[in-house]
């Protein structure tokens, strides 16, 4: 696909079934201490919430496989039908979620069905990553790669900000009793609606693997063994980089619980800080993918990275002392802004790194193993260190730690933008 036919619904196939993905994974999240009530009652409301959010770890575990074996058949068939298969997947499932009956209505089985139902989310969303990041960087023009790919960061704020918007307007016009009881199906089967619209644009969409006439799109089991290892450094420090980000991720979305569970606020004051979030999410990935492709990956990578480690702790520490909207919202505001803008261009330097007929395989494995250890658990540590230690700074000192560990591995990581890598390379000769 080249740069007169990449048309704005193919951005739009991949950013709404990508954003499919996550919605499904940022409701749950929102919605932990009301999914907990209905699926898990427990002599506590810190026991609820914590099966609840184990719960919601439980999907991680799929995204490895998911990621090798649908990221295999993108790097195979193609990355249209594989994008097709992660919808229809996601679809089915999030669907399900919201029909279940509670625990109340069929005992056990109701938290055996949710079970089953994160795990399908899990394996589709850890194929969906990989195979939407290699077709949005190749139906791009070489000097547009890290703004079309920053669109798989910001497509999970698209997420964030819809459920927040879903959220906000159910938390206005329901009581809590009304949102424990079906709200948040509710929020759940409006993210099913918007399954036949993405089948609908994926249709449109030209295949972007591109292989030469006559030549198999199978790599031998040895050559790809070879290929792993050939890029065995690129891929540790992926995988470093991406769990300091899953971490960043999964903690920032804890915000809405964050606000509502510790801070005390309201619920529809904590989806208010949410909508905000998911707006600078969005602006800022999209700001950090544009300014990659001009001044590289990598200052884009590194320096926006380091003014987050600095500032986390002094605004959890505000927010704890004010523990006001407007504390949550400036907080939540500029450290979401700063973190996209960071993994806004990562995407892009990642699969850049790859070769064609690994990058759906590779990086989607990549991305599902780190999420998978470090996203599925975040939120539990979070909340386990909240109940141990007693105080609300806990999240700020996970996040320091996890993005210092995250920085030593981006200034490790080469330059890959086409026209900056030029300059590096003719530099070194």
């Amino acid at each position: 696909m080249n740069a007169e036919r990449l048309t704005a619904r193919s951005v739009a196939a991949a950013v709404i079934g990508n954003a499919l993905e996550f919605y499904d994974f940022v409701v749950y999240t929102f919605f932990a201490i009301q999914i907990g009530h209905v699926f898990f009652p427990a002599h506590s409301a810190y026991l609820s919430l914590m099966a609840s959010l184990g719960t919601f770890g439980v999907g991680f575990v799929m995204r490895p496989i998911g990621g090798i074996l649908i990221g295999r058949y993108a790097d195979r068939v193609g990355r249209k039908p594989a994008m097709q298969l992660c919808l229809v997947l996601m679809g089915i499932a999030i669907l399900g979620v919201a029909a279940v009956p509670s625990y109340a209505a069929i005992g056990v089985a109701a938290p055996l069905l949710i079970v089953v139902a994160r795990m399908a989310q899990g394996f589709a969303l850890g194929g969906q990553v990989g195979s939407t990041t290699a077709f949005l960087l190749e139906a791009a023009p070489a000097s547009q790669r890290g703004y079309y790919a920053g669109w798989q960061t910001a497509s999970q704020y698209c997420a964030m900000l819809t459920g927040g918007i879903v959220g906000t307007v159910l938390s206005i016009f329901m009581s809590s009793a009304e949102l424990d009881a079906y709200g948040w199906r509710i929020a759940f089967a409006l993210g099913g609606l918007a399954l036949p619209f993405g089948l609908f644009l994926i249709r449109g969409v030209t295949e972007t693997l591109h292989l030469p006439e006559g030549a198999s799109p199978v790599l031998r089991p040895e050559r790809s063994m070879a290929l792993w290892l050939e890029h065995r450094r690129i891929i540790l420090l992926g995988l470093v980089v991406l769990a300091s980000a899953t971490i960043f991720t999964y903690v920032t979305n804890y915000m809405t619980t964050y606000a509502e569970h510790v801070l005390h606020l309201s619920v529809s004051q904590a989806f208010v800080a949410t909508l905000a979030g998911g707006v600078s999410g969005i602006a800022g990935a999209l700001f950090g993918a544009w300014l990659s492709d001009r001044i590289g990956r990598w200052p884009v990578l590194v320096w926006p990275r380091l003014l987050f480690i600095l500032l986390v702790w002094p605004l959890y520490a505000w927010m704890a002392a004010e523990r006001s909207l407007g504390a949550v919202l400036v907080a939540t505001v500029v450290l979401i802004t700063l973190g996209s803008v960071s993994f806004g261009p990562f995407s892009a330097a990642m699969t850049e790194s790859l070769p064609k007929h690994m990058r759906g395989t590779g990086y989607g494995t990549i991305y599902a193993i780190s999420i998978a250890i470090f996203g599925g658990s975040a939120q539990l540590i979070v909340t386990w260190l909240i109940h141990k230690t007693g105080s609300p700074l806990a999240p700020a000192w996970y996040l320091i730690v996890s993005g210092l560990v995250g920085l030593f591995a981006v200034v490790l990581m080469p330059e890959t933008a086409p026209a900056r890598a030029a300059i590096v390379a003719a530099a070194a000769e």
